[in-house]
C-alpha cells in the first residue's frame, strides 16, 4: 500500500503507474479503480480475495514462469483463495507494490528497503542456502585470479588497499554484494571517499551486468578483480573448472540475503496465514517447488529492521540512495 506521507496516487497518477506495471509484466491487463488512492481515501488492511505474487527475474533462474505457477497453485490450494504469480524485475515488484497491484514480492535487500518506503510493505521472510556463509546472510567477496600477485593481507586495509590503479569489474551500481557493500568497505578503510571516487582508486571500473559476467571478465583478463556474492563461484554462475582459476581476495560478512515482503494492506490474519503456508515449502514434500525458484532451500523468519540493517548502513556509507 502507499504511504500516506509520500503522497497518494491520483486517478491520472494511478494510470502511468499502471502503464508502467503492464510494460514490466510484458503485456498483462489490469484495470484500475479509479477510487484507489484517490485523495482522502484510506485503504484499511483486509483479507483480499486473490493474492498476487511478484518474481523477479533473476540470471540464475530459468523457465521462471512455469515455477513460479507451481509455486502459486500450491499456495492457492494451502490458501483456499485464487493466487497469482507474475514475474518482473526487482523496480517493478516495487512499482506493483506502490499500486497495489501486488500484495507480495521476493525482493533483494535494497528493493525491500524501497518497497518499505513506497508501499510499507515489510520483509517477513529471508532466503536461505546451502553455501550461503550465514545461515540468512552471505559474504560479498572481491575475486581475483587464482595467480594473481594481490594477497590477502594481515587486515583488510592493507589487503584492498593493493586493488589501487587495478582494473576492477563490479557487477552493477544497484548490486548488494556486487557494489554496495564493497563500496562501502572501501570507503571505511579510508581508500575512496563514496562511490563517485572509485574512479580516482581504481585504473578502470566497469560493471558486468550481473555475477557471472563480473566473474567472466576477470577469467578474461580483461579485469584484475571482481565484487560478487560468495555463492557466484558456483554453478549455474560458472563452472567448477572456472572457480578453480580464481580465489577470494577479501571477504565482507553480514549481506542480507533475498527474501519475502508483504503489504500493509494484507491484514495480519491473513498475512500470517500466508507465512505459515510458505513455510511449508521447507517440508520435504514440498522442498523442490521452492529450490526451483532461486536456487534456495528454506525460507526463515525474520525481523525487517535487523534483517536490513545492513544494506543501510552501507548504502549510506557509500553515498548511496536507499
Amino acid at each position: 500500500m502507499a504511504r500516506s506521507q509520500k503522497g497518494l496516487l491520483g486517478i491520472s497518477a494511478a494510470s502511468v503507474a499502471l502503464t508502467s506495471i503492464v510494460s514490466f509484466f510484458g503485456g498483462v491487463v489490469a484495470i484500475a479503480n479509479p477510487n484507489i488512492g484517490s485523495k482522502g481515501q484510506t485503504i484499511v488492511a483486509q483479507n483480499p480475495a486473490s493474492l498476487t505474487i511478484v518474481f523477479p527475474s533473476r540470471s540464475d533462474s530459468t523457465d521462471l514462469q512455469n515455477k513460479a505457477n507451481a509455486v502459486a497453485a500450491f499456495l492457492s490450494r494451502e490458501l483456499k483463495m485464487p493466487v497469482r504469480a507474475q514475474i518482473g524485475d526487482d523496480t517493478a515488484a516495487v512499482e506493483a507494490l506502490r499500486a497495489n497491484r501486488a500484495q507480495v514480492a521476493f525482493l533483494s535487500s535494497r528493493p525491500a528497503l524501497k518497497a518499505a518506503q513506497l508501499a510499507n510493505a515489510r520483509l517477513y521472510l529471508a532466503e536461505t542456502r546451502d553455501n550461503y556463509s550465514g545461515k540468512f546472510t552471505y559474504n560479498s567477496v572481491f575475486v581475483v585470479p587464482a595467480n594473481s600477485p594481490l594477497q590477502t593481507r594481515g587486515n583488510a586495509r592493507a589487503t584492498l588497499a593493493q586493488l589501487r590503479g587495478k582494473k576492477m569489474a563490479f557487477t552493477s551500481p544497484t548490486s548488494g554484494s556486487g557494489f554496495i557493500f564493497p563500496t562501502s568497505e572501501l570507503v571505511r578503510f579510508g581508500l575512496v571517499q563514496n562511490r563517485d571516487s572509485l574512479g580516482n582508486f581504481f585504473g578502470q571500473v566497469s560493471y558486468g551486468g550481473n555475477y557471472s559476467k563480473a566473474l567472466q571478465a576477470v577469467l578474461r583478463g580483461q579485469a584484475e578483480a571482481a565484487a560478487v556474492s560468495e555463492y557466484a563461484l558456483f554453478p549455474p554462475y560458472i563452472t567448477n573448472q572456472e572457480r578453480s582459476q580464481l580465489r577470494i581476495l577479501h571477504k565482507i560478512p553480514g549481506v542480507p540475503a533475498h527474501g519475502v515482503a508483504i503489504d500493509d494492506s494484507v491484514a495480519a490474519p491473513m498475512r500470517n496465514r500466508l507465512i505459515t503456508a510458505m513455510l511449508k515449502l521447507n517440508q520435504p514434500a514440498n522442498n523442490a517447488l521452492l529450490r526451483s525458484l532461486y536456487n534456495s532451500n528454506e525460507l526463515v523468519r525474520v525481523n525487517h529492521d535487523s534483517h536490513l540493517a545492513p544494506v543501510r548502513d552501507a548504502l549510506r556509507r557509500a553515498g548511496i540512495d536507499p
